[in-house]
């Protein structure tokens, strides 16, 4: 089976066990897990923040992100798409009372205008108030793709001016870095909490890092000790972690080639589908047409590739690093044969 479901199927490397086995540890509710220790401060610098917190999680990352920044009964702004909204399990509003309100675009990319008419200050007992902005970067249902640095820059301006916080869901900032080049720090200063997966392109088996300011992850600490993730010898996973920032963070242009084989291949037999200009990073979402998504993933199961349906009539695949080019090729040729086959 070609597994492009997510890039969150993926399995250690042999190297990144290794390491795994070899980190010292300690129990971290106690700050005495040395890894833990030096995967946070590492990923905060990266990101040009003061502190990090260690998750279990991309979603708790988030969740705590936005707790920090948006009381019960007020509200965060984000795209219609986004992972908070759609992705994950409705816990915002269900745990921290928090509501959300959402744009719409057609690919994840929003303009700091689109945003600025979205902000209701506060107007007392009228209307919800709201108190920080979401951004997802890269964008998971719009396809993988990228927020321009000028953009952040200017929601971030916005979002000043009125006095709001904002958070970056970077859960695959990574490629967005390594797509375009621009710094992880750059990204970071346009947010007052960023949260980066582990677990995903850059194949560790678990595990994201939210950064931010010493204050707010001190904060964050203890909101996750209450959610119950508070970690002991974990120092374990957080040595996968720092195995994949090591040897893992630029290899992931070979996911965006082999993601662009794939949108190629299903493009020449299912013209109109998918094209390679649409995949900036390591995400294909392909058209099915008059097609179920769900009967289009069933039949394309039974020939051997696995993809993941992400609308009534979209289905997406995910190239990562337990798939090769020629995986990922043969797969898009099956997936466009499919397609023009009715």
């Amino acid at each position: 089976m070609i597994d492009l479901r997510s890039d969150t199927v993926t399995k250690p490397t042999e190297a990144m066990r290794r390491a795994m086995m070899e980190a010292p540890v300690g129990d971290d509710v106690y700050g005495e897990d040395p890894t833990i220790a030096e995967l946070e401060a590492r990923v905060a610098g990266l990101l040009g923040h003061e502190a990090g917190l260690f998750t279990p999680t991309g979603s708790m990352a988030n969740l705590l992100g936005i707790w920090l920044h948006v009381p019960a009964g007020a509200e965060v702004l984000c795209d219609a798409q986004a992972h908070i909204v759609r992705a994950e399990m409705g816990a915002h509003a269900q745990l921290h009372g928090i509501t959300t309100r959402t744009w719409t675009t057609s690919d994840g990319i929003v303009d700091a205008a689109t945003v600025a008419e979205a902000i209701a200050p506060d107007n007392g007992p009228f209307l919800v108030r709201t108190a920080a902005i979401e951004i997802e970067n890269t964008h998971n249902f719009g396809g993988g793709t990228i927020h321009p640095a000028e953009t952040l820059r200017e929601i971030r301006s916005l979002a000043l001016d009125a006095g709001l916080k904002t958070h970056l869901d970077g859960a695959r900032l990574w490629n967005a870095h390594v797509a375009t080049g621009t710094s992880l720090a750059d990204y970071g200063a346009c947010f007052d909490s960023v949260s980066v997966c582990l677990s995903k392109g850059l194949g560790a088996p678990v595990g994201s890092v939210l950064v931010g300011s010493a204050e707010d992850m001190a904060r964050a600490r203890v909101q996750r000790k209450r959610l119950g993730g508070g970690w002991r010898q974990a120092g374990l996973l957080a040595a996968a972690g720092l195995h994949a920032l090591d040897h893992h963070v630029e290899r992931l242009a070979e996911d965006h080639a082999a993601a662009r084989a794939f949108a190629e291949a299903v493009g020449l037999a299912a013209p109109g589908s998918v094209g390679p200009e649409k995949v900036p990073t390591n995400i294909v979402v392909v058209k099915t047409g008059e097609r179920p998504a769900g009967e289009v993933v069933a039949a394309a199961a039974g020939h051997g590739v696995a993809l993941s349906a992400v609308g009534a009539h979209l289905v997406r695949a995910v190239t990562h690093l337990d798939v090769s080019l020629d995986d990922c090729r043969r797969a898009g040729q099956m997936l466009g044969s499919l397609l023009a086959d009715g």
